[in-house]
């Protein structure tokens, strides 16, 4: 929905208004970088450009910051192989999810991509 009369012209109309720009951005941070919530678990499983060497994103959680960088050096698209919280590996590559906490600390999160195995990325 983009205006062509001539006073408005290359302006956006209703779509700003109706959950469009809402959907953009769950698109973004849901669909390419991966990341979910359920309940006070978070679920990483990142679908990216094969280019893309990773990313880092702080993720607030109340109180409390999860500093999450994913690892790309594979040069795939999606597989994750290892999930660390404090240099701690979580089992299953994080599966089961990233247990959060509301506890006003920061957590360092450690996404690797690689191939899983029975899959190609």
């Amino acid at each position: 929905d983009v205006y062509s009369a001539e006073a408005h012209v290359g302006h956006g109309g209703w779509t700003w208004y109706t959950g469009s720009s809402g959907w953009m951005y769950r698109l973004g941070i849901e669909a390419i970088l991966g990341l979910r919530r359920t309940g006070d678990l978070l679920h990483v499983d990142p679908c990216i450009p094969r280019d893309w060497s990773g990313y880092a994103v702080a993720y607030r959680y109340g109180e409390a910051v999860y500093q999450i960088e994913v690892d790309n050096r594979a040069g795939i698209s999606r597989g994750v192989v290892e999930v660390t919280v404090d240099g701690q590996a979580l089992p299953d590559a994080g599966e089961q999810g990233i247990p959060l906490e509301d506890d006003g600390q920061t957590r360092e999160v450690r996404v690797v991509m690689g191939e899983v195995e029975g899959e190609s990325g």
